[in-house]
């Protein structure tokens, strides 16, 4: 799930991309069959990933069979490993790379063209609107990647289980539980029950 949503805010930071950059092309461009092909490979990928690391891990043995976390997170499982293996390392280090950096480089090279192309706009209204479409994306992308990023490449001299949970639960548990507060808010129809709301909770409070 983690490897897929990496791939899948790449992959909605190009949907922005279209959007801002060609939105006379963008239903040509993203087409419902693109839309598929994109989600799918998302998902695939994900799949992919997943299996080899849970294969390799699996191979290797294990010294005990408590793991000390809150799930059966593949950095937890091999920090219960006998030996270490340099190829489960090496496949590690591989994934990380091409699910993490590779994947925020192409969002920070969606949003410099989509910067171009808002600074390009005259008036401090459309490029506030237009920028606006974007901060969902963006909250998203800096609570997620800023987690699985300081997990996944810091070097595994500084590992704390303590804080590999704490960091897990950032990007397993709070950022999907936001995930529908962050995107229903650009909605007009939940900010105006979210108003009607806070209206009536402050005025049963006076």
């Amino acid at each position: 799930m983690g490897s897929t949503e990496c791939v899948l805010l790449a992959v909605m930071a190009y949907d922005r991309y279209v959007a801002i950059c060609n939105p006379l092309r963008y239903p040509i461009i993203m087409n419902r069959q693109v839309c598929v092909q994109l989600a799918t490979i998302s998902w695939v990928t994900g799949c992919l990933t997943a299996l080899l690391e849970t294969t390799f891990a699996l191979q290797t043995p294990l010294c005990g069979n408590l793991i000390d976390h809150f799930t059966c997170e593949i950095l937890a499982v091999l920090k219960l490993a006998c030996t270490n293996s340099l190829l489960m390392d090496m496949i590690m280090l591989v994934v990380s790379i091409l699910l993490l950096p590779i994947p925020m480089l192409l969002i920070c090279i969606s949003y410099v063209f989509i910067l171009s192309t808002i600074l390009r706009i005259s008036s401090a209204e459309g490029r506030h609107k237009t920028f606006s479409t974007c901060g969902a994306h963006l909250t998203v992308v800096i609570l997620y990647y800023g987690a699985a990023l300081s997990m996944y490449l810091r070097p595994s001299s500084s590992n704390s289980q303590e804080i590999d949970k704490i960091i897990s639960l950032l990007y397993g548990v709070l950022t999907p539980m936001l995930n529908p507060i962050i995107y229903s808010l650009r909605n007009k129809e939940v900010k105006d029950a979210m108003k009607k709301l806070l209206g009536k909770i402050l005025s049963h409070q006076t």
